[in-house]
């Protein structure tokens, strides 16, 4: 792929508006989120509190974003059109054979509940779909 001929614009724009998806996602889902990673509220509260680095992990998921996008668009340039159709088809694949997949093995290794692998995975199918609808509208 030659880095001089992507819209980093639609990189961008898909990348934060597939954190956005993750933020509002999880602000619906807080509670049985932290249920599901077998916490309180406070507890988790608490948690949080102490640490130096709150913020990181959003940090860390806006760049996880960027790095979709980039790939996402990189496989669209690759593959086939620049559309909202096939962008949507092509995050919902990636997010099915690689994401979905990889989260249900790690998950189950760790014996975390099943609600958690649910609530995750579907928190990266939204914000691949989302990602995958702007680079394919947005396009070359």
């Amino acid at each position: 792929m030659q880095f001089a001929s992507v819209n980093y614009l639609a990189v961008f724009v898909a990348a934060v508006a597939g954190w956005l998806v993750g933020a509002v996602w999880y602000g619906v889902l807080s509670k049985p989120w932290v249920a599901a990673q077998g916490k309180t509220m406070e507890g988790f509260k608490q948690q949080q509190a102490g640490k130096r680095l709150a913020f990181l992990p959003f940090v860390l998921v806006f760049i996880s974003n960027l790095i979709m996008a980039m790939m996402l668009y990189g496989i669209m340039k690759h593959v086939g059109p620049f559309t909202i159709r096939a962008g949507l088809i092509s995050g919902a694949l990636i997010w099915f054979g690689f994401l979905l997949t990889t989260m249900t093995v790690n998950n189950a290794f760790a014996g975390r509940k099943a609600t958690l692998t649910a609530i995750d995975s579907v928190a990266w199918l939204g914000a691949l779909l989302i990602i995958g609808a702007v680079v394919g509208g947005m396009g070359r």
